[in-house]
């Protein structure tokens, strides 16, 4: 997520505004003329929940990547985020507004106070949300202001099977309140997209897909035996792994039920949990009475490296727009096997780069786990194919490409 890997070069020609005749290349290089003065641009602000992980991760690629030639571009979100660090020393203007939470808490008022504070101040001619409570307040925030361009990408739902049927129609209420506060909807999938149409979270017509980029410049392109060493695996011994937040959402102990089930038929297979949550003791616990071993890492920034040695990537989630592991994942060519909710089956093809199976059935899962196993010369193809699927059309200069589009479009440049 380095700056300079992100930003067009100096005096690269870009697609002007229909109709505007084309941009011409330089005559003289840019460092031999005389200083051009300075031109006004495009203040952008991001208001995202967590900046963190995939959303908020995302949120910062597509912050890194605009030509800072063009955009004036800023953060704003809850404080404490791991990314918090690299947005500054990538000199972007970063905000973390004190009192804002995940969840939603008696100091919203003030939290929107301080960010229409934010707006009015700065005079944003862009503000681009992400997730639930960054969408809800920014956008309200926006329109308080009256700021002409309001863009919000769906990451995901902040509503899922799993809530009661008054906390979903309460999220659904939310969102729907803010979408005539739009001007244009980005969506990481296109189920995600056709999902936000069919709930109304936006009208027809006004949602764009863009996948949400993962830096992929980290992640090994095939196996690496490295890995191995990292975990302590010897090669000839089966891996079944997964990576991410031990948390509700991730249905970890569906995990620890389908290692066990996945033992019976191969004793001789080791599982392994990247990660840390508030469920990793919960998880020890219930692989100790199923009689199961499981590792578990703890929180690993560089958990790319480690999945890049395993034999079967699992991604159990309850509910998932796309995670970062699970693009990571077939980018190193690692055969998965995924949960069919929301975005998941865009990326994850069935037969082709993986095995899909229903969520909270860790028996079929174990299945699926175990095909792959005793096949382990289509689970290589599968494997093989990955990196064709994801590296290119989840790269960041393809989603920033996208947004700067989405950008001069609604401003007509």
């Amino acid at each position: 997520m380095r700056n300079g890997t992100l930003v067009p070069g100096p005096g690269r020609p870009r697609t002007p505004a229909p109709g505007w005749p084309e941009t011409l290349p330089r005559v003289v290089p840019a460092a031999e003329l005389p200083p051009r003065p300075a031109l006004p641009r495009v203040k952008v602000l991001h208001v995202v929940t967590r900046l963190q992980a995939d959303a908020g991760g995302s949120a910062l690629l597509t912050a890194l990547g605009m030509d800072r030639d063009r955009y004036d571009v800023w953060i704003a979100g809850v404080p404490g985020g791991e990314l918090w660090a690299a947005a500054r020393e990538a000199g972007l203007h970063t905000v973390e507004l004190r009192g804002f939470r995940h969840a939603s808490t008696p100091a919203d008022a003030l939290v929107l106070w301080r960010l229409t504070r934010l707006i009015r101040r700065e005079r944003f001619t862009v503000v681009h949300t992400h997730c639930a409570r960054g969408g809800f307040l920014g956008r309200i925030a926006a329109r308080l202001c009256r700021t002409p361009v309001v863009v919000h990408t769906f990451h995901g739902f902040a509503f899922h099977p799993g809530q009661s049927r008054p906390r979903r129609a309460a999220c659904r209420f939310l969102e729907r309140v803010t979408r005539r506060r739009t001007h244009r909807f980005l969506a990481v999938s296109p189920r995600v997209a056709r999902q936000v149409v069919e709930e109304r979270l936006a009208p027809p017509g006004l949602v764009r897909v863009v996948p949400s980029a993962v830096d992929l410049g980290h992640v090994p392109e095939r196996f690496d035996p490295l890995a191995r060493r990292m975990l302590g695996v010897p090669r000839a011994t089966p891996l079944v792994g997964t990576v991410g937040r031990i948390e509700g959402r991730k249905a970890p102990m569906d995990f620890v039920r389908m290692a066990a089930a996945v033992t019976e038929r191969h004793p001789d297979a080791s599982f392994v949990m990247i990660g840390d949550g508030p469920l990793a003791g919960d998880v020890r616990r219930l692989a100790a009475r199923l009689g199961v071993h499981i590792t578990l890492t703890g929180h690993r920034p560089d958990a790319a490296r480690p999945a890049a040695g395993l034999d079967v990537f699992v991604a159990g989630s309850l509910y998932e727009g796309l995670g970062r592991a699970l693009t990571e994942a077939p980018a190193a060519a690692r055969p998965v096997v995924a949960t069919a909710v929301d975005g998941v089956p865009d990326l994850v093809e069935h037969g082709a780069t993986g095995l899909l199976v229903a969520p909270t059935a860790p028996q079929d899962t174990a299945d699926a786990v175990g095909r792959l196993l005793d096949h382990p010369q289509e689970a290589a193809r599968m494997g093989r194919q990955g990196p064709l699927r994801v590296r290119a059309a989840f790269a960041p200069q393809s989603m920033c490409a996208a947004v700067d589009a989405c950008y001069c479009d609604l401003l007509g440049t």
